[in-house]
């Protein structure tokens, strides 16, 4: 796979705020719009669904309405994008992904989850990444509900690792008993995709 040019050495040296900036990164006040692909048709309130599986097996589905009736979190953290965009600051709410598994009555059954969409999108991510408070399933931005090219009514948020694992227009959640790749890994991105380590490929 081809390497873009700014991913390699881009800011070494400069402030990197604290230890905020990952390296490589650039800030941005603004909120870039990335896809895989064409967006899919935006989904109706009654359409909406979101499912846990563990392998094939269907273990709990939320409507829109029960996912709200959920318990509610806010977080306020920093994002970081593979193409080398950081925003600092964003904030969030949702429901921790911790929260959505003793809802289901779901512990752990699997080390490794895949997160599916709607347009058919997919990427993977070890349990251990989204437990514990460090992801979310998002349904707010700054307070607003989630527009559709950001990923709503609701979309993953794993703000630890890069961008691409906080997959927009999210459907299911799989737990897997092996490690699969997903739509961004088996083109050669990062299994993991730490930014402070810049797990971008392979």
């Amino acid at each position: 796979m081809p390497i873009n040019r700014s991913f390699l050495g881009r800011n070494r040296g400069v402030d990197n705020h604290g230890g905020r900036l990952p390296p490589g990164q650039s800030l941005t006040e603004s909120f870039p719009v990335l896809t895989s692909g064409p967006a899919p048709r935006p989904l109706s309130e009654a359409e909406w669904a979101l499912t846990l599986k563990v392998g094939p097996r269907l273990v709990a589905q939320w409507t829109l309405a029960d996912f709200r009736a959920l318990p509610q979190s806010e977080q306020v953290v920093d994002i970081h994008c593979v193409t080398t965009w950081s925003k600092f600051d964003t904030r969030w709410r949702g429901v921790t992904v911790d929260d959505l598994l003793a809802a289901a009555g779901v512990q752990a059954p699997t080390p490794w989850v895949l997160a599916h969409s709607q347009d058919g999108y997919s990427t993977n991510l070890p349990l251990a990444d989204l437990t514990q408070g460090r992801a979310m399933v998002a349904t707010h931005f700054d307070d607003k509900p989630l527009t559709h090219e950001h990923g709503g009514p609701a979309r993953l948020l794993v703000p630890h690792l890069y961008f691409w694992k906080s997959a927009k227009w999210l459907s299911n959640l799989e737990f897997t008993t092996e490690e699969e790749a997903g739509f961004w890994e088996l083109r050669g991105y990062h299994m993991r995709g730490d930014p402070f380590r810049e797990e971008r490929y392979g």
